[in-house]
């Protein structure tokens, strides 16, 4: 499949409606995450989510795993609602999902969408139970489901069968094609088992979760030329820092590019106490960099060199791009089209000068050993130049005016 610029491109899966979000279909890809709290804990759950929503996220996935946590979902969603935040809440399921949400009714209500393990449901004749009994109460409600696949918990009848019959075949593939091959088996019988239950294709997403990049390429390129659901992306354990983000592009960008993927979320392992919103920044990042969809506006920085060594312009980046991220909580819901502004702040006049004449808004300090004295170009033309101790203000200020002027209000 030739890359592709616009999701005109895109594969064409079924568009599967969350509340105010869409997955699927000709809509954008949605990006979501998930909480690390103790559900029953509905302050701390809340207050996580809000976070998440405010950083970008368009669905926020919880785990429902206890009596406590599903009796924890109404007040979470009371809490939410309150807030002003109306972000979607998906119950993640595992082993118990067809009895908590059996005993708890407002539990099963108040979700937006739930997420189960074909691989966890159960065994034998209470799998096929205790799955249905999920699939029944989505459609009472009128729930969409992910079927979410995870190589660390296949199904092992379902793998034994599979792995059966590939030592029978005239040509044996290895065992990372038959691992492969049973994710995508688990997944489409189980969404074919759900459609014969009663829920319509337009309520179901399929997962195939692995951890390795190559895997979860051959992966997605297989299950979405077998299907048209609507997919939901992501390594299942990326990692931690820098590992992580670098997984989670490289596997992404590569599915995304080749138009496989209707939601994704970066499932990276936070530092102790670190914020959960950076796997929500990356996910926006990988799609707004990659020009499928914008979120807030982006900041061209130069690396540095000989000629930068000092701190300033690096600080003078950092301010902005943190100015930019927070102003667009406000800005996203005065002005349209905001999120498309570009802005460069580069370190010296080798490239400085063209480069902030690219942006809508450009500012290129003179490099070290110098006073700062900085031209400032606004689409493409010279301005200002900014000297002195107050530059970082000062350019905030232009920034701050080019929105006024340049972004209408929304009405």
């Amino acid at each position: 499949m030739p890359p592709y610029n616009s999701f005109a491109q895109r594969r064409l899966s079924v568009g599967v409606k969350v509340d105010s979000a869409t997955i699927g279909g000709d809509a954008p890809v949605v990006v979501q995450s998930m909480t690390n709290t103790d559900t029953a804990n509905a302050a701390a759950t809340s207050a996580q989510v809000a976070a998440l929503a405010r950083a970008g996220s368009e669905l926020v996935r919880i785990t429902v795993n206890s009596s406590e946590a599903a009796r924890a979902v109404p007040v979470i969603r009371e809490n939410l609602d309150k807030m002003g935040c109306h972000v979607p809440l998906v119950g993640d399921f595992h082993f118990n999902g067809h009895k908590l949400l059996a005993e708890n009714p407002d539990c099963a209500k108040l979700l937006s969408k739930y997420r189960i393990n074909p691989g966890n449901v159960g065994h034998g004749k209470k799998r096929d139970e205790q799955f249905a009994t999920l699939i029944e109460t989505a459609c009472k409600y009128e729930k969409p489901v992910r079927i979410g696949v995870n190589w660390g918990s296949l199904d092992p009848e379902m793998l034994v069968r599979i792995m059966d019959e590939n030592a029978k075949s005239s040509d044996p593939k290895d065992s990372k094609h038959v691992m492969r091959e049973a994710l995508i088996t688990s997944a489409l019988e189980s969404a074919a088992k759900a459609e014969e239950i009663g829920l319509g294709r337009d309520r179901i997403v399929l997962s195939c979760k692995v951890s390795g990049v190559q895997d979860l390429i051959a992966v997605y390129r297989d299950l979405a030329a077998r299907c048209d659901y609507a997919l939901h992306l992501g390594l299942t354990e990326a990692g931690m820092g820098s590992k992580g983000i670098v997984a989670s592009t490289a596997a992404l960008a590569v599915l995304l590019q080749e138009g496989v993927g209707d939601t994704i979320r970066i499932s990276l392992t936070p530092e102790p106490g670190g914020d959960r919103t950076r796997e929500v920044i990356v996910a926006q990042e990988i799609l707004q960099t990659m020009g499928l969809r914008a979120f807030v506006p982006l900041v061209a920085a130069c690396p540095g060199c000989g000629r930068t060594s000092s701190t300033y312009f690096q600080e003078l980046a950092e301010s902005i791009q943190g100015y930019v991220r927070d102003q667009m909580l406000e800005w996203r819901e005065q002005y349209e089209g905001v999120e498309n502004m570009s802005l460069a702040v580069m370190g010296c006049v080798v490239n400085g000068p063209g480069e902030s004449k690219h942006a809508n808004i450009g500012i290129s300090l003179p490099g070290s050993g110098e006073n700062p004295v900085a031209p400032v170009y606004v689409d493409g033309q010279k301005t200002v130049t900014l000297k002195g101790d107050n530059i970082a203000a000062e350019f905030r200020q232009i920034v701050d005016q080019y929105v006024h002027e340049k972004y209408p209000k929304r009405i």
